[in-house]
């Protein structure tokens, strides 16, 4: 009898399920939200972003702030404007107010490069997290406009005594954006920012080389080489920044130096930067290390543009026109910089 009894109680589960699912004029109408948010989900992580919006769209009067969240999420990876709009528009108070609906809402905007909205939303947030910066931030500097980074970092509020790791993430992105400015105000920040971090953060690698390639920008090497010496744990991205630095003020002796000291792994960036440090030097130090530095790349970063596009103009300086030529008929799929690389030539 137990059993009979348990068997019915699962049929009636199972025909609940199925009918949570009505078709209807070729529309999917949900009888919960838990069931919209499933059937949502299951197409957002195979990808399915218009079909996930479609659901949203026809089952919006039983949505939850989660649904409406993977409804925006979808429009800004989807690059589909329009709806993203028209659900803003839709919002309760409530759903207005939800801090994850107004981070993906910053994102939506942002991504879309409606730097306005963006900024008109971000104004009217009571209580804005360290996230919401960290995505003004970001998507400010995408947009190309790093002075309002700036800007918002006035309206910033950091306690000495509450450094977390999260605002060091964003102090790695201001530090970046003085960087772009490279202006009076963005130097004053930046140096300001830099010397009020406490100690203990300085050995973070992330912020301390976007602080290195902030004052590299600046033209402040001796401050950079500080930085540098300071980092226990040197990473390749750490001394990429530094031999960049060095080659954009000028001093590709010391880049090339610098580049000898490295025992790591080399990644494509440092490949091109000596190319191009050793371009510029275009001594027989610079030759020798190119060309050396040329002969023993992984056949992986050959099909590198940028990496190939950086050792066609060091060999042309060099006068080794055959050698270019030959990297250059190996590239298959040569762009207009490849090209100019090789039209330039010397």
């Amino acid at each position: 009898m137990l059993l009979i009894r348990n068997n019915g109680y699962w049929i009636y589960r199972l025909n609940r399920l199925l009918s949570s699912c009505q078709s209807k004029n070729g529309e999917n109408l949900f009888s919960s939200s838990m069931a919209l948010s499933s059937a949502m989900k299951k197409r957002f992580d195979s990808k399915q972003y218009k079909e996930a919006l479609n659901l949203f769209d026809q089952n919006f009067e039983i949505s939850t702030d989660s649904t409406i969240d993977m409804a925006i999420k979808a429009c800004t990876i989807s690059k589909d404007y329009k709806p993203g709009i028209r659900i803003q528009q839709r919002l309760s108070s409530k759903s207005r107010n939800n801090s994850y609906i107004q981070a993906a809402l910053l994102c939506f905007y942002l991504e879309s490069k409606d730097i306005d909205n963006a900024m008109h939303l971000f104004s009217f947030i009571t209580n804005k997290s360290n996230y919401m910066y960290t995505v003004m931030f970001k998507g400010l500097i995408t947009n190309n406009v790093a002075e309002k980074v700036l800007d918002l970092f006035d309206e910033m509020k950091i306690d000495p005594d509450q450094f977390n790791l999260s605002i060091l993430f964003n102090l790695s992105i201001l530090f970046n954006a003085c960087a772009v400015l490279n202006n009076n105000r963005a130097m004053k920040i930046g140096k300001k920012l830099l010397d009020e971090m406490p100690q203990n953060y300085r050995s973070n690698n992330i912020t301390s080389t976007s602080a290195i390639n902030m004052l590299m920008k600046f033209g402040d090497v001796e401050s950079a080489e500080r930085i540098f010496r300071s980092i226990k744990a040197k990473d390749i991205i750490t001394y990429g920044a530094m031999v960049k630095g060095y080659v954009g003020n000028e001093m590709f002796e010391k880049a090339l130096d610098l580049f000898e000291q490295i025992h790591l792994s080399l990644t494509n960036v440092i490949y091109t930067i000596v190319f191009n440090c050793c371009a510029k030097l275009c001594n027989d130090r610079a030759m020798k290390i190119g060309k050396k530095l040329l002969a023993e790349m992984p056949e992986n970063y050959r099909h590198d543009n940028i990496t190939s596009n950086s050792a066609i103009g060091m060999l042309m300086k060099f006068g080794d026109v055959e050698s270019a030529e030959r990297i250059f008929r190996s590239i298959k799929a040569k762009d207009i910089i490849t090209y100019g690389a090789m039209v330039k030539g010397n």
